[in-house]
């Protein structure tokens, strides 16, 4: 059965936990501003310690994350990750690696940055997310 695209349908941002808060209208609005992307098993994503412009919501597969090369959790659908460097403008915080076929949403961080500050529900789940993430590299 052929996938719909982003652009042809909000449908699959519906499932995302950050976005289920916008309408459906909005929905369709950031699908439009979201490029699709497939990465192939063992490809990086983003690499710890480099600077991104990118801003990634997992569809299907999984993903490692690393820091100093060693695994702290995987990713699988709905989970997203690049938000910390497109807010701050710093190095990438670890290592994201395609755990086989891994499809993606992407956004540049100048239409992340309209995105977030037009949508103050999606800014406060990603602080609740940053805070968390904060917490658990206290743990490594």
């Amino acid at each position: 059965m052929p996938r719909s695209t982003l652009s042809s349908s909000a449908d699959t941002l519906e499932q995302v936990p950050l976005l289920e808060e916008l309408s459906k209208r909005d929905r369709q609005h950031l699908a439009k501003a979201l490029k699709e992307r497939t990465f192939k098993s063992g490809q990086e994503i983003v690499v710890e310690g480099r600077t991104g412009v990118g801003f990634f919501i997992i569809l299907e597969g999984k993903a490692a994350v690393t820091i100093g090369g060693k695994l702290v959790q995987g990713l699988g659908p709905g989970d997203y990750f690049g938000e910390m460097a497109l807010l701050d403008g710093g190095e990438r915080t670890a290592t994201i690696t395609a755990d086989g076929e891994l499809r993606c949403a992407t956004m540049t961080a100048w239409d992340f940055k309209s995105f977030v500050l037009g949508n103050p529900k999606v800014a406060w789940a990603l602080l609740q997310t940053l805070a968390q993430r904060v917490r658990a590299s206290r743990s490594l």
